[in-house]
């Protein structure tokens, strides 16, 4: 019956019912304000929509009189069929938040997938615990130390070219690490668990600490030319400030020669860094090609 009376509403409207969904699944809340200021409408038709809703998913929705904040429900069933890819660039990119509809352009625009795509259940509470600040119990699989259970206190979502994480205080291990989306399962949003002063994402130093690189063309790659028109480098050199949390991804995926004496060979390897010690003290540098720590090489020479 739901399905039916969605299928009559105007386009416009079926947009604020998607929106609403998104709100509640994957922030866990919403406010008339979010939609009135979403969609530039009075808070009446926002009251009047989000009344809509509930009479389309009662189970989906409901009302906390305490914060004045809709909320989602216990037995959540999603109306709208959204891809984890659409969630996703949600979430990065603020936008694109309505139904899910073809293209009305005409223009095929064919984007590749990533390997892996996170369950949506899974990610609309890591998500849901990112937004209300609130500890995470799951079930992680990892490479080294396979299945254990862990409470997490997730705070970003990391895109790293091939898959996506989810950045956290780990209680286990007790510092912040990334989790990969599609190995976690059986997550519990604990909400109302304090979190305390440590586990907080400001103090995060990886995350906090912004690193300054400068990316050349190879010095052993022809055309350097083609370089300079690919990636934007009118004066030669491409200047980046990146998180030191996600530096080693970009320079993994970006195929970014790292080596002290760019020797690294291959056509994908089109970038050198300039200065590898910039990368002095990012715990994931041991991800960029070719980079080796100062560590090891003073290591190797007084062996």
């Amino acid at each position: 019956m739901s399905a039916n009376r969605l299928e009559k509403l105007g386009h416009v409207q079926r947009d604020r019912m998607a929106y609403i969904e998104l709100r509640l699944w994957f922030v866990g809340e919403i406010r008339r304000q979010d939609l009135a200021a979403r969609f530039g409408i009075q808070t009446a038709a926002a009251t009047r929509d989000l009344g809509l809703y509930r009479e389309l998913a009662p189970s989906n929705i409901e009302y906390d009189n305490s914060s004045k904040t809709y909320v989602i429900g216990a037995a959540f069933a999603p109306l709208f069929s959204f891809s984890a890819e659409r969630v996703l660039t949600w979430l990065a990119e603020g936008f694109g938040d309505g139904e899910p509809i073809h293209s009305r352009t005409g223009i095929t625009c064919d984007i590749s997938s990533k390997l892996g795509q996170p369950d949506l259940s899974t990610l609309a509470k890591v998500t849901r615990a990112i937004s209300q600040k609130c500890p995470l119990r799951i079930r992680y699989h990892s490479v080294e130390n396979g299945q254990s259970e862990r409470e997490i206190i997730p705070f970003a979502l990391l895109d790293t070219g091939l898959r996506w994480h989810v950045r956290a205080f780990d209680r286990k291990s007790n510092e912040f690490r990334d989790f990969v989306l599609t190995r976690i399962q059986d997550p519990f949003v604990m909400k109302g668990d304090l979190v305390a002063p440590h586990e907080r994402s400001d103090q995060d130093i990886q995350w906090t600490r912004i690193v300054e690189l400068e990316l050349v063309p190879h010095p052993d790659q022809p055309r350097p030319e083609i370089t300079l028109l690919d990636y934007g480098m009118p004066e030669g050199v491409l200047p980046l400030k990146l998180r030191a949390a996600t530096a080693g991804y970009v320079l993994r995926k970006w195929s970014v020669d790292c080596s002290p004496d760019h020797t690294l060979r291959g056509p994908e390897y089109r970038l050198w860094l300039k200065d590898p010690l910039a990368l002095y003290g990012v715990k994931n540098a041991v991800l960029a090609p070719g980079y080796r720590s100062p560590e090891l090489k003073t290591k190797e020479i007084k062996e």
